[in-house]
């Protein structure tokens, strides 16, 4: 007698067995990639070409989503040695905001980055720096640079045929974009270029005390530089997005399914919520956000030992954001990543409402799963609970989030601290936003 797959198993394994094929995708275009800023480093050596991208990697393993995938092209400079000086005030705890890149004038070592390509002068009579690296000349500069790559790699047979082309390449407001055809998939890639740097971030020094992550894998990404990214033709910002995705693989060193949940909810995401992406909606960076938030709400081992209810916890913390419309970032809480985001959330919290109430009807792979809609695994008391209005928020500021994590089985909470120290985050970041209207 064959043996009985859990519908939640039988949607991870089947998930699963696109992996590899997936990675294949992967590697292929990003070779591509890499051929190209190979060549552009050869052309001028100020950019430079970044390997470690083992985490890029991984990153993708776990989507189902179709989404642009960023590459760093980091510049060679002392970024010791560069003056930040700060545009505007930082928002709280963010400890840096939009900058500009300065040239002192009696640095050594810096001539190179003194070409009228990628530097604007200062005006004559002014203290300090000469004058700014801008990050609109050195796109600029790379997008010729790439354009110059493609011909040559094509012409020498360093790319197969068909892969790309050197009018796939845009220029965008912050990037380049560039489209590589890897089989049958075409994987869009952000080219961006960075000056890393070590600088504080006071938030992530504070995540060291965040239960729920290995400590010293924290230790170890505090210890990293951060990317200055272009925030604007002439500015430079912060970027946390290579932070965030070391928080992420850090969680895959834990035994549980934390990072199987995020998977799920990431094609559930992209194939019901989203209409099979033709719909706006969340995107990765949403729900990767939102599982940092439950890794640290719920820190226990025994509340990731279980898929169904592993895959729970982020949607309650989910269904928790979009009724109080309100996803902290998870190193800049006072950041509400809902904002200006453009999306209908009472139409978005009823569709996720609809998948916590009755997953099996998303968790569906191909038409062969198609079938007559099974009853809902839930009852009528909890259904009343998760129809709350999205746009009541204060029905999320009371015990009714308690007693709905409670109602699900799989969940068990006993630490009901995990549960307030989350609503207080997102009360605290909704008045700091009705302060600052």
């Amino acid at each position: 007698m064959a043996v009985q797959v859990p519908l939640w198993h039988h949607y991870l394994q089947a998930l699963r067995s696109r992996a590899a094929s997936r990675a294949q995708e992967h590697q292929r275009a990003e070779d591509v990639v890499l051929t190209l800023l190979e060549r552009a480093h050869a052309l001028d050596p100020r950019f430079l070409v970044d390997y470690s991208r083992d985490l890029e990697a991984f990153q993708f393993a776990l989507r189902s989503s179709e989404g642009p995938l960023d590459v760093e092209v980091p510049l060679w400079v002392d970024a010791e040695a560069l003056v930040i000086e700060q545009m505007g005030a930082a928002e709280a705890g963010d400890g840096l905001g939009c900058c500009r890149l300065g040239l002192p004038k009696e640095a050594a070592g810096l001539e190179r980055w003194k070409a009228d390509d990628v530097f604007e002068a200062s005006p004559e009579g002014s203290t300090g720096c000469c004058g700014h690296i801008v990050p609109s000349k050195v796109l600029r500069v790379l997008k010729d640079l790439l354009v110059a790559a493609v011909v040559y790699c094509k012409h020498h047979g360093l790319i197969t045929p068909g892969s790309l082309s050197a009018d796939s390449l845009r220029e965008e407001q912050l990037s380049l974009s560039l489209r590589v055809s890897s089989g049958w998939r075409t994987l869009h890639f952000n080219m961006v270029p960075v000056v890393r740097k070590r600088l504080r971030v006071p938030a992530l020094e504070g995540a060291q005390l965040v239960p729920g992550f290995p400590e010293g894998a924290l230790r170890g990404i505090v210890r990293q530089e951060v990317a200055l990214v272009p925030a604007g033709a002439e500015l430079w910002r912060v970027s946390t997005d290579y932070l965030l995705t070391r928080l992420l693989g850090a969680l895959g060193c834990l035994r549980g399914h934390r990072l199987d949940s995020l998977s799920i909810l990431d094609r559930v995401n992209h194939e019901s919520w989203r209409d099979g992406g033709r719909s706006p909606g969340l995107t990765f960076g949403h729900l990767k956000m939102v599982l940092l938030w439950a890794a640290a709400l719920f820190p226990a081992p025994e509340d990731w030992a279980e898929l169904q209810g592993a895959v729970y916890r982020p949607l309650v913390v989910l269904l928790c954001c979009l009724a109080t419309r309100n996803l902290p970032h998870f190193l800049h809480p006072e950041r509400n990543l809902l904002q200006d985001a453009g999306l209908d959330l009472g139409a978005l919290y009823q569709r996720v409402e609809r998948f916590a109430s009755q997953p099996e009807a998303a968790l569906r792979m191909h038409a062969t799963h198609l079938g007559r809609s099974p009853p809902p695994r839930v009852g009528s008391g909890l259904r009343a609970l998760l129809q709350l209005p999205a746009g009541g928020p204060a029905y999320w500021a009371t015990a009714y989030f308690d007693v709905l994590l409670d109602k699900f089985q799989a969940f068990n909470i006993q630490d009901e601290q995990r549960v307030s120290a989350m609503q207080s985050v997102f009360l605290k970041t909704k008045t700091l936003g009705a302060e600052e209207r």
